[in-house]
């Protein structure tokens, strides 16, 4: 399990990889957090995209189709806030 589940955040960290050009043209980023037991992605969107009206939609139309598209083990992907400022990736 722990092997799968170390090829599952390489392919997620891969996924975030090609989608951040198109969030850093806009200034903003994204970075990973965690991915839970139960295959939530928890990222923080940084920059623009962390105040951005719109995020939401980004996270979930972009980010998160583009990730279950890769990975469709992925549950979901969730922003998180503030109090996650140590990044686990």
């Amino acid at each position: 399990m722990n092997e799968n589940r170390n090829i599952i955040i390489e392919k997620v960290s891969e996924g975030l990889d090609a989608i951040r050009p198109y969030l850093q043209a806009d200034g903003g980023d994204i970075t990973l957090v965690e991915v839970s037991e139960d295959m939530t992605v928890k990222v923080k969107l940084l920059g623009a995209c962390g105040t951005c009206p719109m995020s939401i939609q980004t996270l979930k139309a972009g980010v998160e189709h583009t990730l279950k598209s890769l990975i469709p083990e992925i549950k979901e992907v969730v922003n998180v806030q503030d109090d996650y400022d140590d990044m686990l990736y």
